[in-house]
C-alpha cells in the first residue's frame, strides 16, 4: 500500500484531539460498567457516534495525503467535491496514480484540458451530456469525461450502493487510482481506494 507524507496539521490535531476525547470516555464508560447499578450503553452509542466522526475525518486527511503526491491541483479537486456535495450534484472522478487506466475503462469523450474545479463541476451539472459516467484526472490535466468503470460485485453489508459508488469501487479494485464520488441523492462525498470506500467531510456534511 503507498505510504503518504502528509502535513495537513489542522485534520491531523481534530484526529489526534477525537481520539483523546474517546479514550477519556471509555475510561468513564468503564468506571460506569463497574457500578452494577449503572448502564452503559447509552455511553456505548455516544463512543460508536464519536469513532464514526473520527474516520471521516481522517478519510478527509489521507485523502489529501494520497492525492497531493500525484496531483498539484488537490485542493481544486477538494474545493470541486465540496460543491458538487452542496448543489447535491452527483459527480465520479478517477485519479490516476502510477498505474495508467487505459486498459481497466472504456474511454469517453476527450476533454484535454487543465483541472480547474468550475470545469468539472460543469461536468457534473445535471442535463450534461457529459455528466453520466466518470471524470478521469492525470496529474493536473482532466483527460477525459464519460468515462465507463467496472462495477464492483463486492456486496456492503448494510449498505445499497449506487451505480457510481460501486464503480468507483470497481476501478480502486482493479487499480492504484482514487475515485472520488458525490451522492446525488445525499450530497455525501467519499473516496475508493484499493475496494474500500471511506467517507469524506464536507462543509454540508452532518458527521
Amino acid at each position: 500500500m503507498y505510504q503518504p507524507n502528509c502535513d495537513f496539521t489542522s485534520l491531523k490535531e481534530e484526529i489526534i484531539e477525537g481520539l483523546q476525547t474517546v479514550s477519556s470516555e471509555i475510561d468513564e464508560g468503564l468506571k460506569t460498567l463497574q457500578n452494577d447499578n449503572d448502564c452503559v450503553l447509552g455511553k456505548l452509542e455516544e463512543l460508536k457516534e464519536r469513532f464514526e466522526q473520527i474516520e471521516t475525518v481522517a478519510a478527509s486527511f489521507y485523502l489529501n495525503c494520497y492525492l497531493s503526491p500525484f496531483t498539484d491541483k488537490y485542493l481544486d479537486l477538494s474545493t470541486c467535491v465540496q460543491n458538487l456535495s452542496h448543489q447535491k450534484h452527483g459527480g465520479l472522478i478517477v485519479i490516476e496514480r502510477e498505474m495508467r487506466l487505459d486498459s481497466f475503462i472504456r474511454q469517453g469523450t476527450p476533454v484535454g484540458a487543465t483541472l480547474t474545479s468550475s470545469l468539472i463541476e460543469s461536468i457534473f451539472y445535471p442535463g450534461n451530456p457529459l455528466h453520466d459516467g466518470a471524470v478521469l484526472v492525470r496529474g493536473n490535466e482532466i483527460v477525459s469525461a464519460a468515462n465507463v468503470l467496472p462495477l464492483s460485485e463486492k456486496v456492503f453489508v448494510g449498505k445499497k450502493l449506487g451505480t457510481r459508488h460501486r464503480a468507483a469501487i470497481g476501478i480502486s479494485e482493479k487499480s492504484d487510482a482514487l475515485a472520488l464520488v458525490v451522492s446525488e441523492e445525499t450530497g455525501r462525498v467519499s473516496f475508493a481506494m484499493e475496494g474500500n470506500l471511506y467517507r469524506i467531510v464536507t462543509a454540508s456534511s452532518s458527521v
